[in-house]
């Protein structure tokens, strides 16, 4: 890997490989300054949150003052993303990310690596986005199963005055078990490293500084636990990146983390802010850097702005405000109510069950009549609060638009399903949310099952339901598609979950403890 150079006044200088083939096209001995700009895990927040968080038309805002700043004093910019701009708000997902992505247009970035919620559509919407954003979407290790051709550009090169930039992408393997098993039945995910491996050489051998885009998850130390290996193992196992500009776990990381010589950069989620890496180059080396995670109009905990408040560009909420007025129409219809919150956040929904989890596998129940119920806890993307509940909070909590599924098992498959559901990694999306089934699992295996209070008879059938992406295998369960018995409901999640908010409002979140339906030993 690149040597570190000694640190000096906390600047890290990292050495870069010359262009091993052709020559450097920079003047020898003259400092070059680069700007990284970056956000990662979009997820349709096209438009400021109800505390005036955030949002398109701020960033651009801000993009633009830093690039203006940049440029005055001799420098370039890039602008990148980790990826994931599909399925987060309502809004969002029910035009195809369209005002997302011409939004991104807007704001001129340069690349972006291919994410998992790129495969929540069709291949059609997802072509299309690309139509609309205008900048290669990047993954090298996306390929075709009968070609091996990249489904993507796997790279992109770019002339930074004279210095020759690698922008090389990739995307979790975990795709496969996370995004809709139906959208990618051509495609295969390589593992990253094998992939890098190969091409991170002989892009270090044509460039002056290779950047990977990612959309792999930052990991602390390595430990990615149940997840696919993310951005500390790809720099630790890959010489020749210098940069790498991540997303997918959605953490900040307000410093990079170097690791192996390699600078990793994550800027959190939905556009709260916008990391600033500001590289200063000479001969082919880098000899200073300087990072910033600048919030975007973010509260403190005591509901103050961060730093001074960033004005909406006029001229992208011009194009945005049409979007959000048709998205939000028939969004805010009042389904019922509840006397409490049902906690739907990721920290907690993949680590433990909630009653969030128990409420949708029990709408799944009812309207399949089904003995057991199952939920991964990927699917459930926020919390739905107490009080009113309108369609639009509905549709906050599944977004995916997956079909209700069903499948009726013998009682000696559905103890192997549940095992299989019961192995599931709590903190990852896998994680199962259980309703209609006492279970007591030890060291992940079920070892006491009871439906209707009474234990599971191997010979007895019984209704299992689940989504159309658990069923079709969705983040690593049985596929059960091909079962003789399975059966697509036809019911999208998000309205069969309105449709019993409306039948049994007001809920109450006592009727829906979760401690009931688990024992975890």
């Amino acid at each position: 890997m690149k040597p570190l150079l000694p640190v000096s006044l906390g600047l890290v200088a990292i050495a870069l490989s010359g262009c091993a083939l052709m020559g450097p096209s920079y003047e020898p001995d003259t400092d070059y300054h680069l700007t990284i700009l970056h956000t990662n895990d979009h997820h349709g927040r096209f438009w400021r949150n109800g505390d005036g968080e955030y949002g398109m038309a701020a960033r651009k805002t801000l993009i633009d003052s830093i690039r203006a700043e940049v440029e005055a004093e001799g420098g370039s910019v890039l602008l990148l993303s980790g990826g994931d701009i599909n399925t987060g708000v309502p809004e969002s997902d029910l035009q195809n990310a369209e005002p997302d992505f011409l939004g991104m247009a807007m704001l001129e970035y340069d690349a972006m690596a291919v994410g998992n919620h790129e495969f929540d559509n069709p291949r059609d919407v997802l072509m299309q986005q690309a139509d609309w954003a205008g900048f290669p979407f990047l993954s090298a290790n996306i390929v075709y199963k009968d070609s091996g051709k990249t489904l993507f550009k796997p790279y992109e090169m770019f002339n930074v005055q004279g210095y020759k930039v690698a922008v090389v992408g990739f995307t979790t393997e975990d795709t496969v078990k996370i995004a809709n098993p139906e959208y990618m039945t051509d495609l295969a995910f390589l593992t990253p490293v094998d992939v890098a491996a190969d091409l991170i050489p002989e892009l270090d051998a044509k460039s002056d500084l290779v950047v990977a885009v990612t959309h792999m998850g930052h990991y602390a130390n390595g430990n990615y636990g149940g997840n696919a290996p993310g951005d500390v193992t790809l720099a630790r196992s890959v010489s020749g990146i210098d940069v790498i500009v991540g997303g997918h776990s959605q953490n900040p990381l307000f410093e990079p983390d170097v690791q192996n010589g390699t600078l990793i950069l994550q800027a959190y989620e939905w556009g709260k802010y916008v990391g600033r890496l500001d590289l200063t180059l000479r001969n082919g080396e880098i000899v200073d850097y300087t990072y910033d995670l600048i919030p975007v109009n973010l509260l403190d905990d005591n509901d103050q702005l961060m730093r001074a408040e960033i004005a909406e560009d006029p001229e992208m909420l011009a194009m945005l405000t049409p979007y959000q007025e048709a998205g939000g129409e028939a969004l805010n219809i009042v389904l019922g109510s509840a006397n409490g919150d049902f906690i739907g956040d990721r920290a907690v929904v993949r680590n433990e069950p909630t009653n969030l989890g128990v409420l949708i596998a029990r709408a799944q129940r009812a309207r399949t009549n089904a003995d057991v119920g199952i939920m991964n806890s990927g699917g459930i993307r926020a919390d739905l609060e107490g009080g009113d509940i309108s369609y639009k909070d509905v549709l906050t909590v599944q977004p995916f638009g997956n079909m209700l599924g069903y499948v009726d098992f013998t009682g000696a498959e559905l103890m192997n399903y549940l095992n299989a559901a019961a192995a599931m990694q709590a903190g990852s999306g896998a994680f199962a949310q259980f309703d209609g089934v006492e279970l007591k699992i030890v060291a992940g295996s079920v070892v006491e099952a009871t439906v209707g209070g009474a234990p599971i008879d191997p010979g007895k059938t019984y209704r299992l339901s689940v989504n159309s992406f658990m069923a079709a295998g969705g983040d690593g369960y049985p596929n059960i598609t091909e079962h003789p018995n399975y059966v697509n409901s036809g019911f999208v999640d998000a309205d069969m979950l309105a449709d019993y908010i409306e039948q049994h409002s007001p809920l109450d979140i006592a009727d829906f403890a979760p401690g009931m339906m688990v024992v975890r030993d």
